[in-house]
């Protein structure tokens, strides 16, 4: 019997492979019940390039939680911020096997209005 989240697993093996086969820089997305966290990832090298999350000390005085849209379009804004710094324009977006809509699709729009084309 398989659970949920060795089905959202197996959803992002999926994704993975064709990003793989891309070649492109992902920006990879995980949630939790508490927090969201961004990562932009050179699928050549297997780095993380940069990273972004609710956990960060300047993204958490001004947040009341890391659990919702708000907080999502921060992360957003910021994982985009740091991708123009190390010249980053063009990504692929690897949702890791959740849905499209709420925060990971927050985290998204606010990616693409601040620079990162998808």
């Amino acid at each position: 019997m398989t659970n949920l989240k060795t089905k959202r697993l197996r959803r992002s093996k999926k994704t993975r492979k064709l990003i793989d086969k891309l070649g492109a820089i992902r920006l990879s997305v995980h949630r939790t019940n508490l927090h969201i966290y961004a990562q932009l990832i050179d699928g050549k090298n297997n780095k993380v390039l940069t990273s972004a999350s609710t956990l960060e000390p300047e993204v958490r005085q001004n947040l009341k939680t890391g659990s919702n849209i708000s907080a999502a379009t921060i992360i957003g804004k910021r994982i985009a911020e740091k991708g123009k710094e190390h010249g980053i324009t063009t990504i692929a977006f690897d949702r890791a096997g959740y849905k499209y809509h709420g925060r990971v699709k927050a985290l998204a729009d606010a990616a693409r209005e601040n620079g990162l084309k998808f």
